[in-house]
């Protein structure tokens, strides 16, 4: 059976992961980023410490630091279970193995964490959802979306991630999606329909390939630069 998830689940991810998996050079860490989905992500921790612009959004802020780790834990065994049964729909480079992996989710946990207490009460951790952000038009420069557009498409119907995918557009001129992989390592099924729609809506979507693959195949993100309304 494919790796498979019954939700969403807070898994978050580290800073050097998002600058592969999204290309971001130095220029794009001296804008004004958004993170939409982050989780118990390293990210904003690192790239604030560096003075860099950035807010993360995702319903899990609406939690306290010790209900987001336990959360983690609960997932934990779960997504490194299933991990493990589906070994073969991972490449096991820039991550070598099984134990690698748990420690460098629990290494983003521990980063998030010690800045999250700060962080929410500064405004980078916003507790806020797809497909309705709180955020007035143009507020950032990029928004980025890790690990739940796509991944989460048995999950989530294509109305869903085009109306998100909308919503991301309007606050930012350049939106950037990976994985375009569902659970389970195949293409999403809403990939075409989302290109067709947004090229109905006069919105060029490229597909562009990055210096980071995990889930095999998964080594591309969908892009959306356009001049804001």
């Amino acid at each position: 059976m494919a790796f498979t998830l019954e939700n969403v689940v807070p898994w978050g991810r580290t800073f050097e992961e998002y600058t592969a998996m999204f290309a971001l050079d130095d220029a794009d860490l001296e804008k004004a980023i958004l993170g939409c989905g982050d989780g118990p992500a390293s990210f904003n921790a690192t790239l604030a410490a560096r003075g860099g612009n950035v807010v993360s959004a995702d319903p899990v802020y609406s939690f306290s630091a010790q209900e987001i780790a336990g959360r983690v834990e609960e997932a934990f065994d779960t997504v490194m279970e299933q991990t493990r049964r589906n070994a073969h729909e991972f490449v096991w480079s820039h991550i070598p193995s099984l134990e690698a992996l748990g420690s460098m989710r629990m290494s983003a946990l521990r980063g998030f964490l010690a800045d999250y207490p700060q962080g929410r009460a500064q405004g980078r951790y916003v507790p806020a959802q797809l497909p309705c952000l709180p955020f007035a038009d143009g507020s950032f420069d990029i928004a980025l979306c890790s690990h739940f557009l796509f991944l989460y498409s048995p999950h989530f119907d294509l109305e869903f991630h085009m109306r998100s995918l909308l919503e991301l557009c309007r606050v930012a001129p350049d939106v950037r999606v990976f994985p375009l992989l569902e659970l389970g390592a195949v293409p999403s099924r809403h990939l075409d329909g989302v290109l067709a729609g947004l090229a109905d809506r006069g919105l060029h979507a490229a597909i562009e390939t990055v210096g980071y693959e995990f889930q095999r195949g998964g080594n591309a993100m969908l892009r959306i630069k356009h001049l804001l309304k």
